[in-house]
């Protein structure tokens, strides 16, 4: 069971890493963010189950934990990039990131 999650885990990042990659779109990388860190969760979460199956109940708990600050820190860095995003896109009308040069002077 325990390798059916992290093959689904690995799929799952795979993608997000390809759609960060190849996309233009900064939504659709922020997506692909969420994406791998999602697949993180799944995998964090595989293993601790599977240690709360072999009677370590404390690894298990510390997995529990682990992915709910790393799903808040996903939500904190969702919030922030999307203000980014926005913030972008009232100055140069475009969300396209070959388009997006603010650093060159």
């Amino acid at each position: 069971m325990l390798n059916q999650y992290l093959v689904l885990s690995g799929i799952l990042f795979t993608i997000g890493v390809t759609g960060v990659l190849l996309r233009r779109n900064v939504i659709v990388i922020f997506m692909c963010v969420e994406l791998m860190l999602n697949a993180v969760n799944l995998s964090i979460l595989a293993f601790s189950r599977y240690h709360a199956g072999l009677g370590n109940l404390d690894a298990a708990m510390n997995g529990h934990a682990l992915v709910i600050m790393v799903m808040a820190v996903a939500a904190a860095e969702a919030a922030v990039g999307l203000a980014i995003v926005i913030s972008i896109y009232r100055r140069r009308e475009t969300v396209d990131v070959e388009e997006i040069n603010l650093l060159k002077w």
